[in-house]
């Protein structure tokens, strides 16, 4: 991504685990903070930097929520990119996915989790080398049943714009890939080719589901 996410600094970024989220790069996630310690949390974000790293928690996670469960090693960080405080303290707040990390050292001395975080490797892969995966993308969304989707112009608008496939590709999984282990398994890859076409391949997996998506679709994008 041309963000401004390769001159990061990961040295201190909060860790806000659930157990079926995973965000990628791109995408948004509309939350809702309640906890009190996710309250603190967010409030020293948007103080510094305005990132957040979402984690997805391992199995077994419920007989520790309120410590420090195992999380996932892959992250995705995201910043805030708009916000509201409540009356009573909580918060709402939209997170775009702006980098793939994993994580390399936890802290312990504050009342949400935090780590120092380190970009994930990932392969270079020029444009060209993903031109099938493209016009395959091209294909299925203006092809039923995703044709019939709301958004389905949007993704089209995508694909003939410059946005690059792997960020396209993201925003496929994020959207349409509906097993939250598959999602993490896109997010931990760096290998961008294999990535792309796993999502694709995915997707197409996917498409009797699709049909089955409501028409008033409320996901944003970006």
């Amino acid at each position: 991504m041309s963000d401004g996410s390769d001159s990061l600094n990961l040295d201190a970024v909060a860790l806000f685990a659930l157990p079926n989220v995973v965000l990628l790069p791109r995408a948004v996630l509309p939350l809702h903070i309640f906890e009190f310690r996710y309250q603190i949390m967010t409030a020293d974000a948007l103080q510094s930097g305005k990132l957040v790293a979402m984690a997805l928690l391992k199995p077994g996670w419920e007989k520790d929520y309120y410590g420090r469960p195992a999380i996932e090693p892959v992250v995705c960080v995201g910043q805030i990119r708009s916000w509201e405080q409540l009356p009573d303290g909580k918060y709402n707040f939209l997170l775009q996915g702006i980098a793939r990390a994993t994580i390399e050292k936890e802290h312990t001395d504050r009342p949400y989790r935090y780590a120092s975080l380190a970009r994930l490797r990932e392969t270079k892969v020029f444009e060209i080398d993903l031109g099938r995966e493209r016009d395959r993308l091209r294909e299925l969304f203006a092809s039923p049943p995703l044709n019939q989707l709301p958004v389905a112009g949007q993704f089209l608008q995508f694909l003939a714009g410059p946005l690059a496939t792997a960020d396209v590709a993201d925003l496929v999984a994020f959207h349409f890939i509906d097993q939250v282990s598959l999602k993490q398994s896109f997010l931990a890859d760096g290998d961008v080719g294999a990535r792309v076409r796993r999502i694709v391949a995915a997707l197409e997996a996917n498409r009797p589901f699709t049909a089955m998506l409501q028409k008033d679709d409320s996901a944003k994008w970006n």
